[in-house]
């Protein structure tokens, strides 16, 4: 076989050639040497420039399938439901599952069993069943109903900001604030998530400084881990690398994640740039549940499926059963009576 450093000068001479034919062989080349590299020193070339970047050995997989992918169904999901497939990720590997929201029923009807839910889904040990709480009622609801963490979040648009929560990004953050001091005297864990970190459906783009100054107020406050939201799904590999290497100058790189929707079919792409920055934290949704209500014609969350399919492609530790998590797809998919949004899915079921 040969050796890592053959294979990357050898790659870097054919790209260097600048034929369309060599650039394909080369890219061969390296697919089928990569898989006997070690981990720690995989590695891709860009076929233009054979700038060498590396990915995370290992990356955790944060899903919220149970919240975020069904919180905006018309269709009233049964507790059994949603218990069932709370169970099913379960028995896939994951580690970190989204389980509900303790919102007001009225703005957000699909999530009023939230109690339920929460009390019906078995505990094993080393799983976290994370709940959005939006405020300090909500936080205290969730608490009552045995929750450990909790989400909060806030969004890096002003016009965003206003037209869904009425007050300022300032205000909205100092609302997080009694939620962080609580949870501290609780021993209750605290995520932070910032909306609209690459674009908003009001004022089109949001600048890096704008989200990573929403991202380090969180974290400042408390939050262990911020991920940085692309809402409506607007976002390029160049937008999410801006967004993300400025995030990192008030976030360490460990403590941020990424939450990526594929309205423009850039989600998988834009979690390989946010990986190269240093992100080994991925938000995904089993069978790519959850729509963007901003943007015409998306497709929500990121799938489970395509993110796993593509870390295992890429030789990424990740803990999850490829068969397990293709049957939570295919029993949540069934419930709802409509074919999965994850193409890894399709194609494998």
């Amino acid at each position: 076989m040969i050796s890592h450093s053959t294979l990357l000068s050898k790659v870097s001479a054919l790209l260097r050639c600048g034929t369309p034919e060599l650039h394909q062989f080369a890219r061969a080349l390296c697919q089928r040497n990569l898989s006997s590299l070690p981990v720690e020193s995989q590695s891709a070339l860009d076929s233009r420039s054979g700038f060498l970047w590396t990915l995370p050995k290992t990356v955790s997989i944060y899903e919220v399938g149970p919240r975020d992918g069904l919180q905006n169904e018309e269709q009233q999901v049964p507790v059994e439901v949603k218990v069932g497939l709370i169970q099913k990720l379960l028995e896939s590997g994951l580690k970190t599952i989204e389980a509900t929201s303790f919102v007001s029923p009225k703005w957000v009807p699909q999530l009023a069993d939230a109690a339920e839910v929460l009390a019906r889904i078995p505990r094993p040990e080393g799983v976290r069943f994370p709940v959005l709480t939006p405020n300090m009622k909500g936080y205290s609801n969730a608490v009552k109903a045995g929750a450990r963490e909790v989400a909060v979040f806030g969004a890096a648009s002003e016009a965003f900001s206003q037209k869904n929560t009425n007050c300022s990004i300032k205000e909205s953050l100092e609302r997080f604030r009694p939620i962080l001091q609580a949870a501290e005297s609780d021993g209750v864990a605290v995520r932070g998530y910032v909306s609209c970190a690459v674009g908003c459906p009001y004022q089109g783009a949001v600048s890096p400084a704008a989200a990573a100054a929403v991202a380090g107020e969180l974290y400042d406050m408390g939050c262990y881990e911020v991920s940085m939201a692309d809402t409506t799904g607007v976002g390029t590999p160049a937008t999410v690398v801006a967004m993300i290497e400025e995030a990192k100058k008030v976030v360490p790189t460990e403590r941020l994640a990424a939450h990526m929707h594929d309205t423009y079919g850039q989600a998988l792409a834009n979690i390989l740039a946010a990986m190269q920055c240093g992100v080994a934290v991925i938000d995904s949704s089993v069978a790519g549940l959850g729509g963007c209500p901003y943007a015409r014609g998306a497709t929500g969350n990121v799938a489970t499926e395509d993110v796993v399919y593509m870390l295992e492609g890429l030789g990424i530790r990740h803990g999850v059963s490829m068969g397990a998590l293709l049957e939570a797809s295919d029993y949540i998919s069934q419930a709802l009576g409509r074919e999965s949004a994850s193409r890894a899915a399709r194609a494998l079921l």
